[in-house]
């Protein structure tokens, strides 16, 4: 008898995405979406597709995520994102896999990362995330912004992978970045310790190389470079953030400027608005 599996799936605002992504998943016997709250057609995508909807407000990424595999009605689980899309190949690994049982208790697949205008060269090396497992043995780790699942079970990789949609362009990457830098500082700030800013001299150059090099970036072209170039500014922009996190404030001056004046219009009689003018 084969194994039955739940897709599991959390949203907020995915109409975009959400129908190639289930459309992606049709073979499975249950999807189950977990949505924070839609205000698009995110819902009726959902359902058009058969889905088991489920809401709740959102908790965070690791705890939202925890909700919608502990709402599967089977113990064997394929996590995805909402802008993640299944390759036809992987689909079909996965249902042979569990035609035959499954041998490990979780599967890392590779993610095919859309690099804004177009897709990464064949032979550049993917990263690998553990996303099809068996729950009884896995679940979320508590990590604020890049919550994944952790197995205590027996690990393997399948062959095939899925493609992310979730950068078009490098604006979108940059905010995206953005807002992870400034979510990963209180996990910094939990180690009870500022980073050394030489950090700040030595790591984008190494996750430059490591990205453009050493994972064959350099294959994609110039996609291949500007994203490499923003691998390495993500890594500056979290010791950045981290190292400022335990600076004083600015409202006072280190290197002699302590007498700098406030403000304006933080100072008696100044005026309130920077565009006033002196009659």
């Amino acid at each position: 008898m084969a194994t039955r599996i739940s897709v599991v799936v959390t949203t907020l605002n995915n109409a975009d995405t959400l129908g190639a992504c289930l459309g992606s998943v049709t073979w499975a016997d249950e999807c189950v979406v977990l949505d924070s709250f839609s205000t698009d057609e995110t819902l009726d995508i959902a359902r058009a597709h058969d889905a088991r909807v489920l809401e709740h407000e959102f908790q965070g990424y690791s705890r939202q995520k925890q909700m919608a595999i502990d709402a599967a009605a089977h113990d064997w689980v394929l996590l995805l994102d909402a802008d993640e899309v299944l390759s036809e190949g992987c689909a079909k690994e996965i249902q042979t896999l569990l035609e035959s049982g499954p041998e490990a208790d979780a599967y890392t697949l590779q993610r095919i990362e859309q690099l804004f205008w177009r897709w990464p060269h064949p032979r550049v090396r993917m990263n690998h995330f553990l996303r099809l497992f068996d729950r009884r043995c896995t679940a979320m780790n508590d990590v604020p912004i890049h919550a994944a699942p952790e197995s205590t079970g027996r690990v393997r990789s399948l062959l095939h992978g899925f493609y992310h949609y979730g950068e078009p362009d490098i604006h979108t990457k940059v905010e995206k970045l953005n807002h992870y830098s400034s979510g990963l500082v209180e996990t910094h700030a939990a180690r009870g310790r500022s980073p050394t800013p030489w950090l700040l001299l030595a790591y984008p150059p190494f996750f430059f190389v490591k990205s453009y090099f050493f994972k064959r970036n350099f294959l994609s072209g110039w996609a291949g470079f500007i994203g490499s170039v923003c691998i390495a500014f993500y890594a500056f922009m979290k010791i950045a953030k981290a190292f400022e996190h335990y600076q004083p404030s600015g409202r006072t001056h280190e290197g002699g400027a302590g007498n700098a004046p406030a403000a304006k219009g933080s100072q008696p009689g100044a005026p309130a608005n920077s565009n006033s003018r002196i009659a």
